[in-house]
């Protein structure tokens, strides 16, 4: 039954990829091993696996997890290991698509919390499980690792294993996580994979091409497994939907998640959110603004060149992110790296983002090595190689952006550029 349930995913996809239009223009090296990761057998049905975080509001934190059977969607947690002096209940929920039907997928809203402190937890009162997780600081310094296009390959187990020696305080991803691409135990392996690093610091993700999962006729209801799965704090930034949010952190950056692969034109529910959300933004208290979409506005790699979510949402929004002096940009999609000037309207202006594309986590596709033969100026830095972002917000003014490589399984430092708050600078004051 597995093996037929995978002939007609791979059938299905097939047909919808004729439906979609998508076409490979260009030859990628052959990526690493694929990687599924199965579930261990020593847990029971009631075990909690897949466990992930994010960041609810200003001092809560949403707890996820899996189960195979039902269990209490309960957390308790406390200061010490073993001492769990506070617990909540939440909520469970199963989704179906095609012949899949998810285990229970387990939610708790814990808090509220302290700044810059780790708490210990256990969910569905299973004591042979505890995780940890660590708060962000209230006040800068605050760091940021960035990556998109993770993927389940040995590309995707080097780029966590750089991640996991970093001193970060949370992860933001621009799309593309599991690549399960209809076959749903992928997102179980994915969940198993950054289990990890996921419980332990907060993961804020958006949505990119391979999280639409949507089929003509046989499944018509697109983020299906991602909504059910990676569920964000929507609703307390005023959006009406999960592909797209913000949130504060640290009370001094402003960081908005957008979809580009919902309707963003002018008029559509999404604009008329961000030129809210942007205008809420109070510039004296949060002096940083940083903006994360799937598809790149600026691009100067053959790879999704001139593809429709990039083109016709950089029209729609770009006068918006320059007119709010938004700080830095961060896009996935293409599977290189590439770091551009701050730009508005195609050409270098001092006062328009740092436009970054960084989607080289370890996707199973490869890289996407063809660029365009002479680099523009607006690009400064681009490369075709795997590795992620830290961005460090250091004060009110200044921040330091470095790349990091993976060449032969060692984190190396290829990029790195300090960066200067719009805000402060009195030419592009508000």
């Amino acid at each position: 039954m597995a093996n037929a349930n995978v002939l007609l995913v791979q059938f299905l996809a097939v047909i919808w990829g004729a439906f979609s239009g998508e076409v490979t223009a260009y030859t990628r090296p052959p990526p690493r091993e694929a990687l599924l990761i199965p579930s261990d057998n020593s847990y029971g049905s009631t075990t909690p696996q897949q466990v992930h975080i994010s960041k609810v509001g200003t001092d809560q934190m949403r707890i996820t997890w899996i189960t195979r059977d039902t269990a209490p969607s309960k957390v308790d947690y406390g200061l010490s290991s073993g001492a769990y002096n506070n617990s909540v209940d939440g909520s469970a929920s199963t989704y179906k698509y095609l012949l899949y039907k998810s285990s229970q997928i387990h939610e708790a809203v814990v808090g509220p919390l302290e700044p810059n402190t780790v708490y210990y937890y256990r969910c569905s009162e299973e004591a042979s499980r505890e995780f940890s997780f660590k708060t962000a600081p209230a006040q800068l310094p605050i760091n940021f690792v960035v990556v998109g296009d993770f993927g389940q390959t040995g590309w995707t187990e080097s780029t966590l294993q750089h991640i996991s020696q970093a001193k970060y305080d949370m992860l933001l991803l621009p799309g593309d996580l599991s690549y399960a691409d209809f076959w749903q135990p992928y997102w179980d392996s994915f969940g198993r994979l950054v289990e990890p690093l996921a419980s332990q610091r907060p993961w804020m993700v958006t949505q990119g091409n391979h999280e639409v999962e949507k089929m003509p006729v046989v499944h018509k209801t697109p983020f299906t497994a991602y909504n059910a799965r990676w569920h964000m704090p929507f609703e307390e930034s005023g959006s009406t939907s999960n592909l797209y949010y913000s949130f504060d952190v640290a009370s001094e950056v402003h960081v908005i998640m957008l979809g580009s692969y919902t309707e963003f034109d002018q008029g559509s529910s999404q604009y008329t959110w961000l030129e809210g959300d942007l205008k809420k933004i109070d510039r004296k208290k949060t002096p940083w603004v940083v903006v994360l979409f799937h598809a790149p506005w600026y691009n100067t790699n053959e790879a999704h060149s001139g593809e429709y979510e990039s083109v016709a949402m950089k029209q729609a929004m770009e006068q918006l992110l320059y007119d709010a002096r938004v700080d830095v940009a961060f896009a996935g999609h293409v599977h290189a790296y590439e770091r551009f000037a701050r730009v508005y309207n195609g050409t270098a202006n001092k006062c328009g983002p740092v436009y970054i594309t960084i989607g080289d986590g370890g996707n199973r596709e490869g890289l996407a090595t063809k660029y365009t033969v002479s680099k523009p100026d607006i690009s400064l830095f681009r490369e075709a190689s795997f590795g992620h972002g830290q961005l460090q917000v250091v004060n009110s003014t200044h921040a330091q952006w470095t790349w990091h490589r993976n060449e032969d399984d060692q984190p190396i430092t290829s990029d790195s550029v300090w960066l200067t708050s719009l805000i402060s600078d009195p030419d592009c004051k508000l």
